[in-house]
């Protein structure tokens, strides 16, 4: 059985009071996104300044980069908290952006602020082991647990990288991936562990030696 925890709903203070729409479209194949009611683009530098996973910009309808960048941006312009939208835009990633599609006469795509708020409490992060238990290791600060439909996920937050778990017959695979733009991730570094190994001391291992060989662009610390 998978457990699993919803995301808070956003306190008053996070709540968006105005009538706010987003809407989405492709000029010349780039992917743009408007704040519709304050007739302003969404900005991809400020959630670049949050999280790095897409900085040639956004995407959406499907799983990747592109579409992660944009839940955050999404979050962030909308509740204007940093903190919520760090510790929800994956969520929000897999059940709202990747989900979104230009579709009808205008080709673009819509998304009500009322329906960011109506998703929030629906969101999940699930993880879990096969006989129900939950995996929670102490990831370093930069890392954190997140839901995919098919897999356990581990991902760094500031860099386009994950951590998977696979079991076997008698053995996990741990693997550090790269998870470009519409492409499924690329190995990195793997590590095999007996059934009844320590498999959190390893993911740990893997995201600190992530953390030692990937260094921020200048000036991020």
């Amino acid at each position: 059985m998978a457990s699993s925890e919803s995301v808070p709903v956003a306190s008053p203070g996070q709540a968006h009071r105005d009538a706010v729409e987003y809407v989405g479209f492709r000029v010349d194949g780039q992917a743009v996104v408007l704040n519709l009611s304050e007739h302003r683009r969404l900005s991809l530098e400020r959630s670049l300044d949050l999280v790095n996973h897409s900085p040639s910009g956004f995407e959406w309808g499907y799983s990747g980069s592109g579409p992660a960048q944009l839940a955050c941006a999404l979050l962030l312009d909308y509740y204007d908290d940093e903190q919520f939208a760090r510790e929800h835009y994956i969520a929000f990633r897999n059940q709202v952006v990747s989900q979104l599609e230009c579709d009808g006469a205008a080709a673009c795509w819509h998304l009500p602020g009322e329906e960011i708020d109506t998703a929030m409490p629906t969101l999940k992060d699930d993880v879990a082991l096969p006989d129900g238990g939950r995996l929670s290791p102490a990831l370093p600060e930069n890392w954190r647990t997140v839901s995919r439909p098919d897999r356990r996920v581990f991902q760094r937050a500031d860099r386009d990288h994950y951590i998977l778990l696979g079991d076997g017959s008698d053995e996990w695979l741990v693997v550090l991936c790269s998870q470009g733009d519409r492409a499924y991730p690329a190995p990195l570094v793997h590590r095999t562990v007996a059934e009844d190994g320590d498999v959190e001391r390893v993911i740990r291992e893997l995201a600190e030696e992530c953390n030692d060989l990937i260094e921020p662009p200048e000036g991020e610390h």
